[in-house]
């Protein structure tokens, strides 16, 4: 197998930390491994071609590529479903009561191919129940990769994306297409809201601060001070009171945040 070059390793390493907040610099055998893939897809003979067509790509599909194939990792519905239990039993019924507009707004900032916005509509949908339709649930979901939110969109998933859903949710929340896939039905598929965005932009654009932000097993791929400036601008855009989600195998130290921990993985932005 071909390697890549220190040279452009350390070129694709600078433009990735730089526009993507990616820390590659002891990942060199993974990026390989990786990308050996996109090589044959694109009958190249080295890694050079590859990476320099990514640092020149000025519309980002390529790194939009790369970035999809360094960071997925296999997802599935009800993930983490500590983050779930918690929403219904605590951080929602805190919450409603201080929302005078019936607009609860929740943010996937990492949506992937959809599964956790879906998710998060599908417990939004059943906590709520009869008072549905008088509240704005809409979930945004966003993601830096084209390819993984045009998946999304489609809303179509393998029974084996569906192992942890309840049956109750599958028979009212999905529709079966063959013995093996199943689509989001269109009543959940409208309460999302998809949109591509880099986490590294340094100013978060959306107009109004959410009530909860999910924002799961991605900042694994960050270097400290990255992570710390990112936790800055999520912070500032949750509402006072909100609830901040990241990974259960992600850790945020003391002093990195204004955001006061509630458990494991589970954050508060307390009103001051």
């Amino acid at each position: 197998m071909p390697q890549i070059s220190q040279a452009s390793f350390g070129a694709l390493c600078h433009h990735m930390k730089d526009r993507y907040g990616l820390d590659l610099e002891k990942k060199k055998v993974m990026v390989e491994g990786r990308l050996s893939s996109v090589l044959k897809q694109r009958g190249l003979s080295d890694y050079d071609d590859y990476i320099q067509s990514v640092i020149s790509d000025q519309t980002g599909a390529e790194a939009g590529t790369l970035l999809t194939k360094l960071t997925t990792n296999y997802t599935y519905f009800m993930r983490e479903d500590i983050h779930y239990k918690f929403m219904v039993e605590t951080a929602l019924p805190e919450l409603i009561p201080t929302i005078k507009d019936n607009d609860l707004r929740v943010w996937s900032a990492a949506s992937s191919s959809g599964e956790e916005p879906y998710t998060i509509a599908m417990v939004l949908d059943n906590y709520f129940g009869a008072k549905k339709s008088s509240w704005d649930t809409t979930v945004l979901a966003t993601d830096i990769s084209p390819n993984v939110l045009r998946q999304a969109k489609d809303a179509v998933y393998t029974s084996r994306s569906l192992e942890r859903v309840p049956a109750d949710y599958i028979a009212k929340y999905f529709n079966k297409l063959s013995d093996t896939e199943y689509q989001v039905t269109p009543q959940i598929r409208k309460e999302i809201v998809f949109r591509q965005f880099n986490l590294m932009e340094k100013v978060i654009p959306f107009k109004k601060k959410f009530h909860i932000i999910f924002c799961r097993n991605v900042m694994i791929y960050f270097d400290a001070p990255t992570k710390h400036a990112l936790m800055r601008r999520l912070y500032d855009a949750i509402v006072p009171g909100g609830y901040f989600f990241i990974g259960l195998s992600e850790t945020i130290t003391r002093g990195e945040t204004e955001f006061v921990s509630v458990k494991p993985s589970i954050y508060k932005k307390i009103a001051k």
